[in-house]
């Protein structure tokens, strides 16, 4: 079958050409609301504290919603969600629980177990699992032994509760069909996994966003109402009207998503109804909590299911732009029809020489990066000036983003994770995009232009970082993202690049590169600063906070990285030049600009305040003293690492075309023969009269990654860590007064405080370092070709090119998940899901891995980094090194993992 012919891509033509709006609808609805900053109007900054869970069922949300397994419009005006009680829990199931940052001994972390099973990219068909314990759901346990927990303890999780064990628990699958665009079949199997017969409370929910309640002026309210037995009208002024419409005619449930003033605050509620209504109607027995009129903002069917023993039942109901009963045989073919477009369109996309386990991977990975998809709503000058407080804020206080007030964020957004950081991050979401570019290169290339667009990007230039502080500082990856989907698309469509997107994407980066020189480079110097960029725990001080002794610290990172965006953007300006000229002269700006930088991590004579290290072979952050001393802090990290991805490749060829800029690079390099002398020299030729660009030479590139591939050091058994292993017999000390600051090896979470609670890089492998390191790896084959090998493993005698290096970091990252005698690394001892048919092909993408073992750590639905999985398997599956490497060069080698 033609892949035109494939009823998917029709759809992506469709939503791309603008005649079907099949994105209009999708799962935008977030996993946690409560404990943002956007709820957050306490006079401290607390916003964990201010809005907890416990509030979240009776108190309305200002700027978004939460629910499970949930979908919304793109606008989320209107939201639809499930909702769940198994009789004995102190409240009814609507959103996902879990500890706050100071609740966590680890830090924040959901409690509960759900899986995104499969998402086509329009959204067509997806499929979710949640399970449920038929046994009161244990918060209080969870909070208070994980509150008994200290540093070095594990985390206390749901499974280790013990309310899954002899399998009385129910898992509810939810699937989603798209008859059309906006018409939407819903189908809910729940099954009991326990040996004896359960009882269950269904509840699909629809309700609106509220947009009512903050305003001084009358604004127009929406409603729901029954219009006839199980079908619920919801009217919307902006939306139009849509339909609920439910199988089998249960009792519906109506109330208002306005807040209980009287549980929340202790004031007297203006009107009976509201936001935890039904629960309080189900729960409590509270038969005048619910609108006996069947009219509302808030609304559930309940569907009350009697399941026996190892059996299940199902549940349907459609939601469109007119009410459909239609719950006979069509409804039952258009499931099967979209789970079967579903798989042809992923038989595309996923190579069949993967494995069957490796191909339910990446089609897992991949889902959960659709599922994470999330309507993001901050206008933030809006939320400054807020006309309407909550009754416990008599004035504002914002001691947040006050200086990012020209932010107006209305959008759907990539999301790292929709509980955990249910919010977006620049540089996360540059890492998602080489997963998302798998299924949606339209969507990922519109992920990529909003963040530079007037309503996100600063006016001075800086891309905003993440809502607990948008000015903070990340690394500057938007670039090589922006490059090397460009340069996908191009090799997808015959060699025909989007040039708009680039040329418009590259100016507003203009912006940014001249931010970051301007406020980063505070002596001048081109060794720059930076703070917390990414890798927080890994170095002696909090690189975001002001250093406890005073004075400054160069950052051997801060640097490479903008020794990479220098040359992520001289590629992007050489592939603009070849058709406009006048863009040569920015190839000579950002050719400068890099060996500027690459000079200065090492200069002639080997200067003791240098980022380089003569005697150990590596790169390390300079702490410069009040007093005018500079010393190395030794810390063998991804920091010294960092700098091997500062790499670009450009052929004799391209520079011939762009005859400017070449003799431009001949004279500057004649002129400052200083700044060349211990780098990689850009003037020698390599396989097919390549020049490589790069801070690093032959020498040193070889001293560098026998560390490295050292697996007593940083190459793990699944993937490089963050952290050498050689500071767990050498830890680092540091000390200043009668303080010791000090850095260990630790494999999993750190043991530290001093970072905030998710303070997690003191060893663990972490998926987008080690991408951008095997993409530079990549890149300096084109150069070296075969006859460059390297130890690797170090001292094993096994002798590799660079790219069978980088081939074997990406087996070794594969190895995290794929199931080897019956285990997967992932999920270490947890010997239920090792062993349970019911959870063993359950794949969670956790935020890191330990560096010793591969179980997963941190967030568990960290899909946006980890979802870098589908990405690794596809391209490790579907590629030939020498074919990839000819095919992707255009005006550089810019193999990304599996490029397509």
């Amino acid at each position: 079958m033609s892949t035109q012919n494939i009823p998917e891509i029709q759809r992506l033509n469709q939503a791309k050409a603008g005649t079907h709006p099949w994105r209009k609808w999708g799962p935008y609805l977030s996993e946690r609301q409560w404990g943002t900053v956007r709820e957050d109007y306490s006079t401290d900054g607390n916003a964990w504290d201010y809005f907890s869970h416990d509030q979240a069922r009776s108190r309305a949300y200002r700027w978004g919603e939460d629910g499970l397994a949930g979908i919304c419009d793109d606008q989320q005006q209107l939201c639809f969600g499930l909702a769940l009680w198994n009789g004995v829990d102190p409240i009814i199931k609507e959103r996902l629980f879990g500890l706050t940052n100071s609740e966590g001994n680890h830090g924040e972390d959901v409690k509960e177990y759900y899986f995104y099973l499969d998402s086509t990219p329009t959204h067509s068909y997806m499929k979710y699992l949640y399970k449920y314990p038929q046994a009161e759901f244990p918060y209080d346990d969870l909070v208070q032994t994980n509150a008994r927990r200290g540093y070095y303890d594990q985390e206390y999780e749901l499974i280790d509760t013990g309310v899954f064990d002899e399998d009385h628990y129910f898992d509810v699958f939810v699937e989603y069909a798209k008859e059309s665009p906006e018409d939407w079949l819903i189908q809910i199997e729940v099954f009991n996994r326990g040996d004896q017969a359960a009882s269950l409370h269904v509840l699909p929910s629809i309700w609106f966003r509220n947009t009512w309640s903050w305003f001084k002026h009358p604004v127009t309210k929406p409603q729901l109402c029954q219009t006839s037995a199980g079908i619920i009208a919801a009217q919307h002024p902006e939306l139009g009207t849509r339909y609920l419409s439910c199988h089998r005619a249960p009792p519906l449930l109506f109330t208002e998503n306005e807040t209980n003033l009287e549980r929340v605050f202790g004031l007297e509620n203006p009107q009976p109804y509201v936001k935890d209504g039904i629960n309080n109607y189900l729960v409590h027995g509270q038969t005048d909590a619910v609108n006996p009129g069947r009219v509302g903002t808030k609304a559930a069917a309940d569907y009350f299911l009697e399941i026996p023993a190892g059996g299940s039942q199902i549940i349907q109901v459609r939601l469109g732009p007119t009410p459909n009963s239609d719950f006979g045989p069509t409804f039952t073919e258009t499931f099967q029809a979209r789970r079967q477009e579903a798989d042809e369109f992923f038989g595309k996309v996923i190579p069949d020489t993967l494995s069957p386990d490796a191909k339910n991977i990446a089609r897992q990975a991949i889902a959960g990066m659709m599922w994470t998809k999330q309507y993001y709503n901050f206008p933030v000058k809006e939320w400054l000036e807020d006309e309407i407080l909550p009754p416990d804020c008599p004035e504002r206080f914002p001691t947040r983003n006050k200086d990012w007030f020209h932010l107006q964020s209305s959008a759907i957004i990539s999301m790292p994770d929709k509980w955990e950081y249910p919010w977006f991050a620049a540089w996360d979401l540059a890492f998602h995009c080489a997963a998302l570019s798998l299924v949606d290169m339209e969507f990922t290339k519109e992920q990529l232009c909003l963040m530079v667009d007037e309503l996100h990007l600063h006016p001075n230039g800086q891309l905003p970082a993440y809502e607990w502080n948008f000015g903070d500082v990340n690394p500057p990856v938007h670039a090589i993202s922006t490059y090397q989907i460009y340069m996908l698309d191009k090799a997808l469509n015959g060699g025909q690049g989007d040039q708009v997107f680039l040329e418009s994407v590259f100016h507003k980066l203009l912006l940014n590169f001249t931010w970051w020189v301007n406020r980063k480079d505070t002596s001048g110097n081109n060794v720059f600063e930076g703070g917390f960029l990414g890798l927080d725990n890994i170095g002696v001080f909090d690189r975001s906070a002001p250093l406890p002794m005073g004075g400054r610290l160069e950052q051997a990172d801060g640097t490479s990285w903008m020794a990479m965006y220098s040359l992520d953007m001289l590629n992007m300006a050489v592939e603009l030049a070849l058709d406009n000229p006048a863009y040569e002269d920015l190839c000579c700006k950002f050719y400068e600009h890099f060996i500027y930088i690459a000079g200065a991590m090492d200069r002639v004579g080997n200067n003791k305040d240098e980022l380089w290290d003569e005697e150990d072979g590596f790169f390390y952050d300079i702490l410069h003293l009040p007093d005018g001393r500079a010393q190395r802090l030794k810390v063998r990290s991804m920091v010294g690492l960092i700098p091997l991805c500062a790499t670009a490749v450009v052929s004799d060829e391209i520079l011939e075309r762009l005859p400017k800029f070449k003799a431009r690079l001949a004279e500057f390099n004649a002129r400052h023969p200083e700044l060349l002398a211990n780098i990689n020299d850009p003037n020698a030729l390599g396989v097919k009269n390549r020049h490589l660009f790069c801070p690093v030479g032959p020498e040193k590139l070889r001293r560098i990654l026998s560390k490295m591939l050292d697996e007593s050091e940083f190459l793990s058994d699944y993937g490089l860590r963050s952290l050498s292993r050689y500071h767990l017999e050498h830890p680092y000390k540091f000390v200043l007064g009668r303080d010791i600051y000090r850095v260990d090896y630790l494999p999993a979470e750190s043991t530290s405080g001093m970072f905030g609670g998710n303070s997690n890089w003191r060893g663990p492998v972490w998926m987008p370092v080690n991408a951008i390191i095997v993409q530079a790896l990549r890149k300096m084959y084109g150069y070296y070709g075969d006859e460059f090998k390297v130890e690797c493993p170090t001292g094993s005698g096994n002798w590799l090119t660079l790219w069978d290096v980088s081939d074997l970091i990406l087996t070794r990252l594969n190895n995290i998940f794929l199931q080897t005698e019956g285990r997967r690394p992932v999920y270490g001892e947890t010997e239920k899901f090792q062993t349970d048919p019911h959870w063993r092909d359950l794949i969670l993408f956790y935020e890191y891995f330990h560096g010793d073992n591969g179980a997963g750590i941190g967030a568990s639905h960290q899909t946006g980094w980890s979802g870098l999985a589908a990405r690794n398997l596809v391209g490790q599956a579907s590629l030939s090194s020498k074919e990839v490497l000819e095919k992707t060069y255009m005006s550089a080698v810019s193999t990304t993992i599996g490029t397509a």
